[in-house]
């Protein structure tokens, strides 16, 4: 059974990190965030094509959890076929140096671990 998370954070130091890890966390929620960072306007495809290990119902749930916490806005077009665009809200884009924090993080670790592996060959 997992652990259940906290639903209101006004508890020790350190809460505030789980309830932002909240929003965020999870295998897909910071790269979908960095992707509409990166790409300002992205369409439910394109985001699919950029990620491509993802299944299109992860995408869709993570999305929707996105948007239910107010990082992302979605608009859709009274179209045929459906026209669907993602982006960052304002609040999402205080998220930036979060996101890329991470990014240069991932960057370092990436390069540290390659390293030894590639002496070793």
């Amino acid at each position: 059974m997992g652990r259940i998370p906290h639903q209101v954070f006004n508890c020790s130091a350190g809460c505030t990190v789980e309830a932002t890890l909240n929003l965020i966390g999870g295998k897909w929620k910071g790269v979908i965030l960095y992707r509409l960072l990166a790409g300002q306007v992205l369409r439910f495809n394109e985001l699919r094509r950029l990620l491509p290990n993802i299944t299109q119902r992860m995408l869709t749930n993570q999305l929707r959890e996105l948007e239910r916490d107010g990082l992302i806005a979605r608009k859709v077009y009274p179209e045929v076929p459906p026209k669907v665009e993602y982006r960052l809200t304002d609040y999402g884009q205080t998220l930036a140096p979060v996101i890329l924090a991470l990014k240069a993080w991932g960057d370092t670790h990436v390069a540290k671990t390659a390293a030894p592996q590639e002496q070793a060959i």
